[in-house]
């Protein structure tokens, strides 16, 4: 559900990423259908290090928790040592955090937020409003800031006495709760932007040394959340998910997150080794620029969607650990609309999409994307392929990760990209496809739209919002700019003595205050 960009993309949720630590699939070594994993063996216990392996690449390292992290290991380390205001609950979409309580207005455009009893920074200092004021508006300034906090302006945010924040929001927002479970993490006050490196937080866990993107984080005893279990978590950067699964098999780490496929074939035959599974995680879309340039032709960018081979990319690309998408973002959301037609395969249909809209065949297109995250890649390899066999070529170009979400994304006319969540249509259509929206990764400008997300925002029956939330991903599907052909399983490795790992995906998977350590 990579929350980063990358904080969206891993956390979803919050890039950003790509994802941190869950277990809600397989489990022990050598099955793909084992007993889910992480279940306790035994009574909790405190103590001990969790050492932790993240993908990153050291050249696109940062600190900044309101900045862009393309590391999952960046953001695991931010997650933990500060909190947001909400975060993904197990029964319901959104839960209570550093936030204890909110309530809306009667219109749902102002919400009051209160600040949970006893949380203080890892200094000892009290959390008051103006924190969480001057944090939220330090967000909301930055260059992705609109889609963080959509339609709520910097005024819009202010302090109404030591305990509770408003935000206010341009338009009725029945879910801006929802908006503020990813990137919301709060600093001090007045923090200067050259001391955010070594800045307290909030989280379970507070910094002991962090070393080119390496870290060590202690258990905070002042949490306001609970008693925290283990003593530590190392995390440690790794460029290659190979790497981090030889890691795991040599016991160097007690976790591998996001290994992918390959690696969990590796592990199988381990009985030491746990494969967790995290079914339909990753969302890795191909974005089609929609505002300019040769996919601008709904005809065209339907076309190539007709072009895929959606169970092949699943099955080489995913090695089967995923599912077939339909080209709607936001698989886990109940909302989702299950009675539209799954789009298939049709080469005579693409062929004659393209020939209507006048696409010039005789071109070769640049595919942009990384190895970010295992089977980006071969994704888009596999993907010009199956396109050339409707006419499209395509030159598959692969980006240093910095250059790209420098240069490529959000400007970018054919590339990759991908969402470390799943949970809500919602969030997707907020943060990529609102004409205005500060992360619109395909120029998608639609009046009708977003007006049928203003309209379902400011609808407080469930019913009513359902039905405008199905006409919101009806146009998704017919015209929008991304071509979602699957979504990727999650596969962490574990050792055998890690325990009761957070069973929630995208921003959920960071929730270690309760992993413990049997041995």
């Amino acid at each position: 559900m990579r929350v980063t960009r990358r904080q969206l993309l891993w956390a979803g949720a919050g890039i950003g990423a790509a994802g941190a630590l869950a277990a809600c699939g397989s489990g022990t070594g050598g099955s793909k259908d084992a007993a889910p994993a992480g279940t306790a063996s035994a009574q909790p216990r405190a103590g001990g290090t969790l050492k932790v392996g993240a993908l990153g690449k050291a050249s696109a390292i940062t600190r900044d928790p309101h900045g862009t992290q393309a590391n999952e290991s960046d953001y695991l380390i931010i997650s933990l040592l500060y909190d947001t205001l909400a975060i993904p609950g197990d029964t319901a979409n959104t839960v209570p955090r550093l936030a204890a309580s909110w309530k809306p207005s009667e219109d749902l455009t102002t919400w009051r937020f209160t600040i949970a009893d006893g949380a203080v920074f890892h200094d000892g200092t009290p959390v008051t409003a103006d924190d969480v004021v001057w944090s939220l508006r330090r967000l909301r300034d930055t260059p992705a800031g609109k889609s963080r906090l959509p339609g709520i302006q910097p005024e819009g945010i202010r302090a109404e006495d030591p305990k509770t924040v408003v935000l206010v929001s341009d338009y009725p927002n029945a879910d801006l709760p929802l908006q503020t479970r990813l990137t919301t993490f709060v600093l001090k006050k007045d923090t200067k932007d050259d001391a955010i490196a070594g800045a307290p937080g909030t989280g379970p866990f507070k910094l002991d040394w962090y070393r080119d993107g390496n870290a060590r984080l202690v258990r905070n005893d002042q949490w306001y959340g609970g008693k925290v279990l283990l003593d530590a978590v190392e995390i440690r950067l790794f460029e290659s998910p190979q790497a981090m699964a030889n890691a795991l098999l040599a016991g160097q780490i007690d976790v591998a997150s996001n290994v992918g496929a390959v690696a969990a074939r590796t592990a199988e035959a381990r009985k030491d080794v746990r494969i967790l599974r995290r079914p339909n995680d990753m969302a890795m879309p191909i974005v089609m620029r929609t505002a300019d340039g040769p996919f601008a032709d709904p005809r065209v960018r339907e076309a190539l969607k007709l072009a895929v081979d959606r169970d092949a990319m699943v099955k080489q690309v995913l090695s089967g650990y995923g599912s077939v998408a339909n080209d709607i973002l936001g698989t886990g959301d109940p909302a989702l609309a299950k009675d539209i037609p799954q789009r298939t395969r049709d080469l005579a249909k693409a062929k004659q999409l393209l020939a209507d809209a006048g696409f010039d065949t005789s071109r070769t297109y640049d595919l942009i994307t990384t190895e970010d995250i295992s089977g980006l890649a071969e994704s888009a390899t596999l993907f010009a392929t199956q396109v050339r066999e409707a006419g499209v070529k395509i030159n598959v170009v692969k980006q240093d990760s910095k250059v790209f979400w420098d240069a490529t994304w959000l400007k970018g006319t054919l590339y990759t990209t991908y969402w470390g969540t799943n949970d809500s249509v919602v969030f997707f259509a907020s943060k990529t496809m609102l004409s205005d929206a500060g992360q619109n990764e395909s120029g998608f400008k639609d009046p009708a739209f977003d007006e049928a997300y203003r309209t379902a925002m400011g609808t407080a029956d469930a019913a009513a919002r359902g039905t405008l939330l199905h006409q919101l991903q009806e146009i998704e599907f017919a015209r929008s700019g991304y071509l979602l052909w699957g979504m990727a399983d999650g596969i962490d490795l574990a050792g055998a003595a890690v325990r009761d790992l957070p069973k929630l995906p995208g921003y959920g998977r960071v929730q270690l205050e309760k992993t413990w350590l049997s041995r």
